[in-house]
C-alpha cells in the first residue's frame, strides 16, 4: 500500500467523486449532492489517495466516537479493485483512536460479508431487539 494514503481528513476528498459513486450504488441511488455534503459533514469520513491525491475508495461512519458507529458508504473504485484496498482501509479505519472502546458497530451489506467478518462483525446477536424505519426509495421520492 505503499502508493495509496489513508486520510480522514474530508478537505483531501474528492467530494464530486464520492457523490457521483453514491448516487448510482444500489444503496443510495439518486441521493442528492447537497444531501450527500450533509451527511459528510456529519460523518467520520475515511478515504484511500493515491500518490497524485486522487480518491480511490472511501467510507464513512455515523458515530458519537464514544459509544456506537454505524458504518456506511464504503466503497473502492472498481479500476482500484483486488488490490486490497478494501482490506487496508478497513485496517486503518478499525485503528482509529475514535472507534476504540465502542460498545456497537453496525453495517449493512448485501455483498461483503467475507470482508467485515475479518474485522469481527458478525450477523445480529439479538435480531429480535432491533427496529428500523427503511424508506429506499427516499430519494426518488423527493422533488428536485
Amino acid at each position: 500500500m505503499d502508493r495509496f494514503t489513508f486520510t480522514t481528513d474530508l478537505q483531501q476528498m474528492d467530494v464530486t467523486l464520492i457523490h457521483e459513486f453514491l448516487s448510482q450504488s444500489y444503496w443510495a441511488k439518486g441521493i442528492p449532492f447537497e444531501t450527500q455534503k450533509r451527511a459528510l459533514k456529519n460523518s467520520l469520513c475515511v478515504g484511500v489517495l493515491t500518490e497524485n491525491g486522487e480518491q480511490v475508495a472511501f467510507a464513512r461512519l455515523v458515530t458519537d466516537r464514544a459509544t456506537f458507529a454505524y458504518l456506511a458508504d464504503v466503497f473502492v473504485l472498481e479500476q482500484y479493485r483486488g488490490q486490497g484496498i478494501s482490506q487496508w482501509m478497513m485496517e486503518q479505519t478499525m485503528s482509529l483512536e475514535a472507534l476504540q472502546g465502542l460498545r456497537r458497530m453496525m453495517l449493512a451489506t448485501f455483498d461483503a460479508h467475507g470482508l467485515y467478518e475479518k474485522f469481527g462483525f458478525t450477523p445480529l446477536n439479538n435480531p429480535d431487539i432491533m427496529m428500523e424505519i427503511w424508506t429506499p426509495d427516499v430519494y426518488e421520492r423527493r422533488s428536485p
